[in-house]
C-alpha cells in the first residue's frame, strides 16, 4: 500500500492516479471528502479514500484505522498557505493565530502523519515530504514552516535509516493546476514567476509525478536526507 496525503487535488491527486496505473493500492487522505471520492472513481478500484484533517491527533488516528498492510511508501502532499485570501492580521491573537495555523498545516501535519503510519512502514519503505521554494524566500510564515518541513526530513532520515527507511523531502516551485493559491493567481503573476526559471516553463503537477515516483522506487535506494528542489532553475543548489 501507498499513502498519499492531500490526494484529492494537485499534486497528491496526480501521484495517486499514477501510483494506481500501475497497479498500485492507494490510500489517499484529506480535509475534504467530495475531491477525495472523485479520485476514487478514476482509480481502477485501486484507491480508498478517509477524510481527516491531520494537523490535529484525532485526524492522524483516523488515517492509522484505515490503514491494512505494509505501507511501502509514503508521500506527504497535504498543507497549504493559509495566509492566502486571509485578511491581514490586525491584533496579537490574529498573528498567533495565522502563525499557529501555518505551522499546523504544514509542519504539525508532516510529524503526525509520520507517527501514525510509521509502525505499518516496511523495511525498505521511501517517505517524500513535501517543501517549497518558499522556504528560500521567507513568505511570511509559509517559508519557514516548509524550511521546517525540510530540515524534519533530514533527521527522520537519520532515524528511520537503520530500519532502511528512506526520507526525502521536495520543494517545488510555482506548480500550475492546483488549488494552492485559491484562485487568486493572476496571469501576470504567473508569467513573472515563469520568467524566473531557466527554461522559461512553468511546472505542472505531472513534473512532481515523476521525481515522486522515483523516490518512491528503488532506482533512489541510495538517496535520503535530501531536499530537492523543483522549480525551473528558479532557485538553484550547488
Amino acid at each position: 500500500m501507498h499513502v498519499v496525503t492531500g490526494g484529492g487535488t494537485g499534486i497528491g491527486r496526480a501521484i495517486a492516479l499514477s501510483l494506481s496505473q500501475d497497479g498500485q493500492r492507494v490510500l489517499i487522505a484529506g480535509r475534504r471528502a467530495a475531491p477525495l471520492e472523485a479520485v476514487v472513481e478514476q482509480g481502477a478500484g485501486r484507491i480508498e479514500a478517509v477524510a481527516c484533517d491531520l494537523s490535529v491527533p484525532a485526524g492522524a488516528r483516523i488515517l492509522a484505522a484505515r490503514l491494512s498492510g505494509v505501507v511501502e511508501g509514503l508521500v506527504h502532499c497535504a498543507g497549504g498557505n493559509p495566509a492566502i485570501g486571509r485578511p491581514e492580521p490586525r491584533t496579537l491573537e490574529d498573528e498567533a493565530a495565522l502563525a499557529a495555523d501555518t505551522l499546523a498545516g504544514n509542519l504539525v501535519s508532516t510529524a503526525l502523519t509520520v507517527t501514525a503510519v510509521e509502525d505499518r512502514l516496511s523495511n525498505d519503505a521511501s517517505i517524500v515530504l513535501f517543501g517549497s521554494i518558499a522556504a528560500e524566500h521567507g513568505v511570511g510564515y509559509y517559508g519557514p514552516a516548509k524550511a521546517a518541513v525540510a530540515s524534519y526530513a533530514v533527521g527522520l532520515a537519520a532515524r528511520l535509516g537503520p530500519r532502511g527507511v528512506r526520507v526525502n523531502c521536495v520543494s517545488p516551485g510555482y506548480i500550475a493546476e492546483t488549488e494552492f493559491f485559491a484562485g487568486l493567481m493572476t496571469p501576470e503573476r504567473a508569467a513573472e514567476l515563469r520568467a524566473q526559471t531557466a527554461i522559461d516553463r512553468t511546472g505542472v503537477p505531472a513534473d512532481a509525478v515523476g521525481l515522486t515516483r522515483f523516490l518512491l522506487s528503488s532506482h533512489s535506494r541510495h538517496l535520503t536526507g535530501q531536499n530537492l528542489h523543483l522549480n525551473g532553475g528558479a532557485f538553484t543548489t550547488r
